[in-house]
């Protein structure tokens, strides 16, 4: 089980983690390279707001494909299975990979765009399809930590970007399009590994009705002597599914059975991406700086921040079968609220004393810990939660687009925003950690060691009314 967690992360949320944080690092070359390239061609320098229209491009369209992705990734998970789609979607960063690569020698700037958006559905699909092969293979005593070993790759993903991304390894100039490039690395490892591992048990038997290649799918997961338990279980909700087709993502938005984990589901997503954790990034490096760190030291303490956020993940992986779900997301929220409050008061009276910058500092790391600890990792694993097979996928495919556009609009909006409100931005994410803190203590049951029909029952009464 722990293998097959390594497998499929190593080309899912990796791949997202690790594309998301390479990016920064070659920015000024990538100036150069359009630079050179527009005046090369056209013989004219380029205008600075086309230059910066042009890097915008570059860095947003990821999102744009992570869009595209998210969108058929559930569709791919149901035709092609769900180590299926993985494996396919490996075939997706490898273009990417290449185009991204060429695109320095042969002087096509159109080739990076085209790159960076396949290497966004590339991140779609994983982001989809890898938390629903977890969450189906995983026996329910076990699902919570295995589940958050998304959250562990992607923020694995965003540490090592930072680190390959150093000016003494791949971060300099010469060896930029080798740093975009390299996302074909871990695309190669999932095509090695994956494999390997049989196909999702629960998919099998529930959506193929392939009972024999679901029990040996169980005893190479469980072992030969304790397979029968997960074996019930999933034939248990194969009666109860009845037959019944994956749905559709719009088919869940007129099914009453499931409204309260729709609703969940989007205020959760929403969440994790409006919560400030982009906020802090944004305003890290002037923090440092106030704090008195060289600019040429602060992508060395910025690995401070990668490091968190995977330290946290692997905590939260080992608490959340013992704690339970609602305690560390309530808790994470609750403790992004108070870490707000305190960087409004330290950015507000940074001037006054000497050491006021080193309190933002601590709120920074403090901040990024709560995030992680909770809202980072539970997300994703309650999503796979809260719905049985048939509706799982679709699911998927409505929070992922949700999380996709949240990204993209926090992406356009936020300096803006920062503009605007300077640090009393931090106000708006006080109230709305708050307010989906509460949302969570009032709407969410504890999900830890239930069975995928215990959990649905529990949702019975919010959906039907306390009379049903």
């Amino acid at each position: 089980l722990f293998l097959a967690v390594c497998a499929v992360g190593i080309g899912g949320t990796f791949q997202y983690g690790y594309n998301v944080s390479i990016i920064n690092a070659p920015t000024q070359h990538i100036h150069r390279f359009l630079n050179e390239t527009w005046t090369t061609r056209y013989h004219k320098e380029l205008n600075p707001d086309l230059l910066t229209f042009l890097w915008s491009v570059i860095a947003s369209i990821f999102s744009l494909g992570g869009l595209c992705g998210a969108l058929i990734g559930g569709s791919m998970a149901i035709r092609l299975g769900r180590k299926g789609a993985l494996l396919m979607n490996n075939v997706i960063a490898i273009l990417a990979s290449i185009l991204m690569g060429i695109s320095f020698p042969t002087g096509l700037f159109e080739l990076l765009i085209v790159g960076r958006f396949l290497i966004g559905i590339n991140s779609g699909i994983g982001l989809c399809v890898q938390p629903l092969y977890i969450g189906e293979v995983a026996p329910k005593h076990l699902r919570g930590g295995m589940a958050m070993g998304s959250s562990i790759f992607l923020t694995g993903g965003i540490l090592t970007g930072q680190i390959i991304g150093l000016r003494e390894l791949l971060g300099g100039e010469t060896y930029w399009p080798l740093l975009l490039s390299s996302s074909c690395f871990p695309a190669f490892a999932q095509l090695l590994f994956l494999p390997w591992f049989p196909e999702s048990p629960r998919y099998l038997l529930i959506d193929r009705g392939d009972e024999l290649s679901c029990t040996k799918a169980l005893k190479r997961f469980h072992g030969s002597s304790d397979y029968r338990r997960e074996m019930e279980d999933i034939q248990r909700e194969c009666f109860a599914v009845d037959g019944e087709k994956p749905k559709k993502p719009w088919q869940l938005f007129t099914d009453r059975g499931v409204r309260w984990q729709l609703i969940t589901v989007i205020v959760m997503t929403m969440g994790q991406q409006l919560s400030g954790i982009n906020a802090i990034y944004f305003y890290a490096t002037y923090i440092f700086k106030q704090a008195g760190i060289s600019a040429g030291k602060i992508p060395y303490v910025t690995l401070g921040t990668g490091a968190c956020e995977c330290l946290t993940a692997l905590t939260c992986g080992l608490l959340i079968d013992y704690v339970g779900r609602r305690y560390l997301i309530i808790g994470g929220y609750l403790l992004m609220s108070l870490w707000s409050t305190v960087l409004t008061l330290s950015l507000t009276y940074q001037d006054l004393y000497w050491w006021v910058p080193y309190v933002s500092m601590a709120s920074i790391f403090a901040f990024i810990l709560s995030f992680g600890l909770g809202p980072g990792g539970i997300t994703n694993t309650l999503t796979a939660e809260l719905f049985i097979q048939s509706s799982r996928p679709a699911a998927y495919m409505i929070a992922g687009t949700i999380s996709w556009i949240s990204f993209f609009t926090v992406g356009m909006l936020f300096p803006f925003i920062v503009n605007g409100l300077k640090q009393y931005c931090f106000l708006v994410f006080l109230l709305e950690c708050s307010l989906v803190a509460a949302f969570i203590f009032l709407v969410i049951p504890e999900t830890k060691n239930k069975s995928f029909l215990e959990i649905k029952k529990e949702f019975h009464k919010l959906n039907f009314g306390r009379n049903a």
